[in-house]
């Protein structure tokens, strides 16, 4: 076992202030393979008072050189990107191919499009007898989640030094060793000491001081929504920015005139990827009451198919959450049709791929976030119907609808209440805005929307 010491702090590793650490648990067999120090109020506010230090001159930084530090910054990662997926595959449990293609490719190609962005931004724009100058917002409290880890650290801190402000990082305390990785790879690309600073530990903790400390301008978050409001009210009590990615129920929409092998295979592809640990996974399936069993059919065989496929949950409280709603799935009335709650393997924090049938959209595993490899099945009766099922949940981050005439599906989509929409299977762009409507969040990520939520605004007039 491995005791990785240090919070990095004003471009330098500082032994913690506290003694008390946080053990990393491999999923797959359920030992602790590694440590990191428990940040404190201490270590918090180190970081906060570093990247205060450290925000004029980096604000002042002309955006060609943030843009040279960000390019930089890819490279490393692309060099350290075996490193990446191994470490990630260790402390959530991603299968190997998955580690190395999703969790450590996407984070490089989104450090590269703000790298591309920095240096193309119009920063200063003239309108009318105005100069509109976008500056930084300042400092950048961000905490992230355990299921994407790195991904979700580069997709703050890459705009946020983008834009000029400087940012501290407080990750998921089951997935901190890629988050090390990223402080390493930030200091070998030359980011200035300070504009960068990690903190490791827990979220009732140092998550609270982050979101809490009067140096921090704009907290971004992401993770549940339950834990989003409290951010959100304490941040509107000191009038800060937030940017808040927060929890999904997402529809794919199987219409009538749809390839359903194709929109069915799919769409259990999508609920499947990374254990179904993904916020944006389609894990309602509507499907129209005519075709609504051979749906079912195909759906139960696609699912078979996972049982090796997928990796364990990130640990033993989310296994057992995940069973938890499965158990609440059969209780309701739903029709299991494939997995259930017994765990196919002896050790590690598996659930079984799992689909359910005769789902209402009443039923708990229709309306709540179960985050796990679960997908429910709900026939509708026309196009309305449809809409109204996929718009009757308290979330609208992503979704999917798959018609036989592209035109149709895109005027399905445009009346759904998400933000964002795949039309028969379209490719994942890490430069399109990501974020949701009502409960899902507030603000964007990825592309120019990402960026901009790091700036504020100011008008000289002349």
């Amino acid at each position: 076992m491995k005791a990785y010491d240090g919070m990095y702090i004003g471009g330098a590793w500082r032994p913690a202030a506290g003694p008390d650490v946080i053990e990393v648990v491999d999923p797959a067999d359920e030992q602790v393979f590694a440590t990191v120090p428990a940040g404190t109020v201490e270590d918090v506010d180190a970081a906060v008072r570093a990247a205060r230090a450290a925000l004029p001159a980096w604000a002042a930084t002309p955006p060609a050189e943030r843009a040279a530090r960000l390019s930089a910054l890819r490279d490393v990662l692309v060099a350290r990107q075996a490193e990446i997926a191994e470490t990630v595959t260790a402390e959530l449990g991603s299968p190997p191919k998955l580690s190395q293609t999703v969790h450590a490719g996407v984070p490089i190609a989104v450090a590269g499009s703000y790298a591309e962005l920095a240096a193309t931004y119009a920063f200063e724009e003239r309108t009318g007898n105005s100069t509109v100058l976008h500056e930084p917002v300042g400092v950048v409290g961000a905490i992230t989640p355990w299921n994407y880890p790195l991904h979700q650290i580069v997709a703050k801190a890459a705009p946020a030094l983008a834009a000029g402000c400087t940012v501290v990082v407080k990750p998921a305390e089951d997935t901190p060793l890629v988050a090390r990785l990223f402080a390493e790879a930030v200091h070998e690309a030359g980011v200035p000491a300070g504009v960068f600073n990690l903190v490791t530990g827990l979220g009732p903790v140092a998550g609270q001081a982050l979101a809490e400390h009067p140096g921090v301008d704009l907290v971004s978050f992401t993770g549940s929504t339950a834990v989003g409001r409290r951010i959100g009210a304490v941040a509107s009590g000191m009038v800060k920015k937030v940017a808040l990615e927060l929890g999904g129920k997402s529809a794919n929409v199987i219409l009538p005139s749809a390839d359903l092998a194709r929109a069915v295979n799919v769409g259990v592809a999508n609920v499947m990827s990374n254990s179904g640990q993904t916020c944006s996974a389609w894990t309602r399936m509507l499907v129209h009451r005519d075709r609504y069993d051979e749906a079912v059919e195909l759906a139960a065989a696609a699912a078979a198919k996972y049982g090796d496929r997928i990796g364990p949950l990130v640990n033993a409280r989310q296994r057992d959450r995940v069973r938890g709603y499965i158990e609440k799935g059969v209780a309701e009335g739903a029709r299991l049709v494939a997995g259930g709650p017994e765990s196919p393997h002896e050790r590690g924090y598996h659930v079984s791929p799992t689909v359910f049938a005769d789902v209402t959209e009443e039923m708990t595993i229709a309306q709540e976030e179960i985050f796990g490899p679960v997908l429910s099945i709900l026939r509708y009766e026309d196009e309305e119907d449809a809409l109204r099922i996929a718009n009757g949940t308290v979330y609208g981050l992503a979704g999917a609808v798959w018609a036989g005439d592209e035109a149709e599906a895109v005027a399905f989509a445009r009346r759904m209440e998400t933000g964002q929409v795949d039309i028969n299977g379209g490719r994942f762009n890490p430069l399109a805005p990501f974020g949701g409507y009502k409960q899902s969040g507030v603000g964007r990520e990825l592309g120019v929307h990402g960026l901009t939520e790091y700036l504020q605004t100011k008008s000289l007039q002349f």
